[in-house]
């Protein structure tokens, strides 16, 4: 089933007093590329988590974000007595000589840098917490494909209903593409004969013949509504039966305006070119659909 590029997902659980939330936005891309925003603490899963995402999705711009929210009280950071020391005893020497009381804003130290470090958790915890994220990470990638696909659904049924209009005005084209030459014989045969009362002469049918012949052979446009109709033809079948192949796609409905873009220039009919406009109107709005499809 067609996947759309635009989705989302997300999972949370709570593990040891710590709440964890993993949220996956997805949008158009003509090829994969993720963006992570992770904690300090979980950086060291970046590779993993891509490879996953990779795994799952085909195309697109994946941003991840995970955010992680202690609840139990338990600090999930360090604070490195040794620098702010140094800090301290640094800002003493600066002190004149004289014996002067000078007050120290340690809230204003721990800002500065190198003062307030992540907390080190040890191998145990480290491997409850990746587990618990990579977990939570395939559980919001489900969610991502179930959005995609729903969103996959609303684009096959509009893309769809386009493929519908063109094969109704390929019919009216098919039907009017006939008339069109007799009624150039019609209007040729009589212009001729007006023009041939006047100067009291006969009219050479062979050579009136000829001339719609070739008008005909120049306008012949059966080969365009064919390649069209196939074309319209796979574009439904991709849609019903595929699943990445928004590329190929995309590849379709060029094909369909060329070929709509052919009889455009062939046929000299307003109706024709009436239903061409709307036939390169309907592949227009196909062509924004497509976009979106994985």
């Amino acid at each position: 089933m067609i996947s759309s590029m635009t989705g989302f997902g997300q999972a949370s659980a709570e593990v040891e007093g710590i709440v964890y939330l993993v949220e996956i936005r997805s949008v158009n891309n003509r090829y994969f590329k993720a963006a992570l925003r992770l904690p300090d603490i979980a950086a060291f899963l970046e590779g993993e988590i891509e490879r996953l995402a990779r795994d799952s999705i085909g195309r697109g711009t994946l941003n991840y974000s995970l955010r992680m929210k202690n609840i139990s009280g338990q600090a999930m950071f360090d604070i490195d007595e040794n620098t702010l020391t140094n800090y301290v005893n640094r800002l003493k020497a600066l002190l004149p000589k004289e014996d002067v009381c000078c007050g120290i804003d340690l809230a204003a130290l721990l800002s500065l840098p190198g003062i307030v470090q992540p907390a080190i958790p040890d191998a145990e915890h480290v491997e409850r917490m990746k587990s618990t994220i990579l977990k939570l990470t395939v559980e919001a990638l489900k969610q991502l494909k179930i959005s995609r696909l729903e969103e996959g659904k609303t684009l096959v049924e509009d893309m769809l209903g386009n493929c519908r209009k063109i094969s109704e005005d390929l019919r009216t084209i098919g039907h009017r593409k006939d008339v069109v030459v007799r009624e150039y014989y019609d209007k040729l045969r009589k212009r001729v004969e007006e023009l041939m009362s006047q100067a009291q002469l006969q009219i050479d049918n062979d050579l009136l013949a000829r001339e719609a012949a070739i008008y005909a052979d120049r306008s012949d446009i059966n080969e365009e509504i064919t390649r069209l109709d196939s074309h319209v033809q796979q574009f439904e079948i991709c849609c019903k039966n595929g699943e990445a192949v928004g590329r190929r796609l995309d590849f379709v409905t060029q094909e369909m305006l060329r070929e709509a873009n052919t009889i455009a220039s062939k046929a000299s009919d307003s109706l024709i070119a009436q239903c061409v406009i709307d036939i390169k109107c309907a592949i227009d709005r196909i062509k924004e659909q497509v976009q979106n499809v994985e």
